[in-house]
């Protein structure tokens, strides 16, 4: 035990409770506290133990103390062992998403590729017409694809009520004559 280790360590150097107290800077009372087991010495004054009796703290608490703090690191390390291995499954788990989410984003944009492709082929056609010298670029396609951003919302509802989505000449036909019966004309 440590205050009959302090016993016995300062009576194997000759020294009285009073020198020791001196030595390491603390009053007799102290020293006799310390070898009744009232109080301790804290880390500082173990320090200064250490090199009065000139042996390791260790040596000073005693194996039961060593062993305890031995226990005590041991399983810190147990801890860390398991805080790492969580952390490991909870990389591979983020990684995992962060891949999924890439091959979904990639599959998204191949469709999205192909749709677009898709439309592409599909048929179009752009008509540059014009009344009282005021040009209107017509455009209109499959699929119901009409725009004149030029044309009053009159003039574009009745355009596309002669535009032919599926038959492009027909309808070019078509808005030739609605400007000719505007007085307009279409290049």
């Amino acid at each position: 035990m440590l205050k009959e280790n302090i016993k016995s360590l300062r009576k194997s150097k000759g020294l009285s409770q009073e020198q020791l107290g001196e030595v390491v800077d603390v009053t007799r009372q102290t020293i006799s506290n310390w070898e009744l087991g009232e109080t301790t010495p804290n880390p500082e004054q173990l320090k200064r133990l250490s090199k009065a009796f000139n042996v390791s703290i260790d040596e000073i608490l005693d194996n039961e103390s060593k062993e305890f703090l031995m226990n005590k690191i041991s399983n810190t390390e147990r801890l860390a062992g398991i805080i790492i291995k969580i952390l490991k499954v909870i990389g591979f788990i983020f990684i995992g998403y962060v891949v999924f989410m890439i091959i979904a984003v990639i599959s998204l944009g191949i469709c999205t590729v192909a749709k677009k492709d898709n439309h592409n082929v599909e048929s179009s056609a752009t008509t540059i017409c014009s009344i009282d010298n005021k040009k209107y670029q017509i455009e209109f396609g499959t699929n119901d694809y009409f725009k004149c951003d030029s044309c009053s919302k009159e003039m574009s509802n009745e355009i596309k009520k002669i535009v032919n989505f599926n038959n492009i000449d027909n309808s070019m036909a078509n808005i030739d004559n609605y400007f000719k019966s505007h007085s307009g004309t279409c290049e």
